[in-house]
């Protein structure tokens, strides 16, 4: 029953009783503002906001392709999907990696475009709602979520227009400064994390609870040095802290057959995200509500068939300067798969070509983090996806000590996530101990441009790529964006059309 039943409850209650209740008040006949102010109404105007971060094909966080995630994953150095020299897969995932993706790259487009579709959305929850005098608490919800996807909008694309009333044209206005909306999404955080639920999981499993928000505010102040040029530890550090206060703990790590990959670790990333460990997780259900196609976009044929039942697509593969700083006591290299496997497959570590002529095709190593659950099908699984966990919020905390001087204080810190892992402790750790160890723990989760940005590594050359210019730091104003809107600004360095 799982996410499905929580699902129904919070975004389809109202259509699944109207099936059983002939006489129940017909609700799309109610003024906006009155539906809003009951109770079913106000979760109805957020759902339709939590409904955008699943998304679909395109147009979603997380979970199914051409969309934010991929974005922010293969212009990172922890995967890639090579062209294939069987003439299998296009471009766009190998330019992203090899920083050559034209303006017009579809992945931008659709990133850029969902972004904002959720802005749109939660701009209306937070009309009705407000208009509504509905809850205070469900008024946070909507103005949090907006802020959350204004983060992740800075954050890629850095100026960009800004607005919170949807009467106003998003395509006639011009961009605002990044630092000026960073300043208004601590200052609305600040002002509505404390209205939030406090309560984890059950309804509020994939909503933005009180947690969730604190992890929001956490990762903005993490990030305000690169946003703004002043960085805010203390503040970070403060706000991580305030999570770790809502009584998570790290899921525990035992050999166990009937987990995936043979380790409980790898509950976390299974049919249903753990409450121990997640703050904040994204509901998936294969081709009911969108679908995780990250295993099986990585195995190759044979070897989907053998490990999951379906052929793989013989995609995404791991860099292998990337695997080779994996140590092998580390449970976390469970994931990966190189040599022969199931299927009568044998993966190579390494891969020749990424675009021309492209890797033959049992090049790469795979990987198995996000292994298929059922309901699943040869379009994917159903298995959520961890937004935030408590892991991330233990390394923000060793990193903040350490930028703040104190190393010492960090260590405790890092042990927790090391000791889970199988690993020996790192006294009084470095910066790039830190960085490596988010490496180690959150890869394939969608944090990695951001760390590596952060930790001035984003521009170093690896593997196949050369080393970036400044500028790459932002990804292009979608060319098809600057064509509607002419008072928009193409970020610097890019060509402008």
């Amino acid at each position: 029953m799982k996410k499905l039943l929580i699902f129904s409850v919070f975004i389809v209650g109202l259509a699944a009783q109207s099936c059983t209740k002939v006489n129940e008040t017909v609700y799309d006949k109610y003024p906006a503002a009155a539906f809003a102010a009951t109770p079913k109404g106000a979760d109805n105007a957020l759902a339709i906001v939590v409904a955008k971060i699943t998304g679909t094909w395109g147009s979603n966080y997380a979970g199914r392709d051409n969309c934010w995630y991929d974005l922010n994953s293969f212009s990172s150095d922890e995967q890639v999907i090579p062209h294939r020299n069987t003439g299998d897969w296009q471009l766009d995932f190998a330019q992203l990696y090899t920083r050559t993706a034209p303006t017009s790259l579809g992945i931008t487009n659709n990133t850029w475009n969902w972004l904002y579709g959720a802005i749109y959305s939660a701009n209306d929850a937070v009309a009705q709602l407000t208009a509504a005098k509905a809850d205070p608490s469900k008024i946070a919800e909507a103005k949090v979520m907006r802020d959350w996807f204004y983060y992740l909008l800075i954050d890629d694309f850095g100026d960009v227009p800004f607005y919170t009333d949807n009467n106003t044209d998003p395509n006639t206005i011009q961009q605002t400064k990044r630092a000026d909306i960073y300043n208004f999404i601590v200052t609305e955080l600040k002002a509505n994390v404390d209205l939030l639920s406090e309560t984890k999981g059950g309804v509020y499993y994939g909503r933005f609870n009180k947690w969730a928000g604190y992890m929001v505010l956490a990762k903005v102040y993490l990030n305000a040095e690169v946003y703004t040029g002043t960085p805010h530890w203390a503040e970070a550090l403060a706000a991580a802290t305030k999570v770790a206060s809502g009584g998570f703990t790290l899921h525990p790590a035992t050999a166990n057959t009937a987990s995936p990959n043979g380790n409980t670790y790898y509950e976390l990333f299974g049919n249903t995200c753990p409450d121990d460990e997640t703050i904040l997780a994204e509901y998936i259900t294969e081709n009911i509500i969108s679908g995780n196609i990250y295993t099986i976009r990585s195995l190759n044929s044979a070897n989907g068939t053998a490990l999951i039942g379906f052929n793989g697509w013989n995609g995404t593969v791991i860099p292998s300067e990337y695997y080779d700083k994996f140590d092998d006591k580390d449970i976390r290299k469970k994931q990966f798969l190189v040599g022969p496997q199931a299927g009568n497959i044998t993966y190579t570590k390494d891969i020749s070509s990424l675009i021309d002529p492209g890797a033959g095709p049992n090049e790469g190593i795979r990987n198995t983090k996000f292994l298929t659950v059922a309901p699943n099908d040869a379009s994917g699984g159903s298995n959520d996806f961890p937004i935030y966990r408590y892991a991330d919020v233990l390394l923000m905390q060793a990193e903040c000590n350490v930028r703040l001087g104190n190393s010492a204080a960090a260590e405790p810190f890092l042990k927790q996530i090391r000791t889970r892992a199988g690993l020996g402790d790192i006294a009084n750790p470095t910066l790039d101990d830190i960085y490596n160890e988010r490496g180690f723990e959150l890869n394939m989760e969608g944090h990695r441009r951001q760390d590596m940005i952060r930790f001035g590594k984003y521009l170093l050359p690896h593997g196949f790529v050369s080393a970036g210019a400044e500028y790459m730091k932002l990804f292009p104003i979608p060319a098809a964006v600057l064509t509607v809107n002419p008072k928009l600004k193409q970020n610097p360095g890019y060509p402008t059309n």
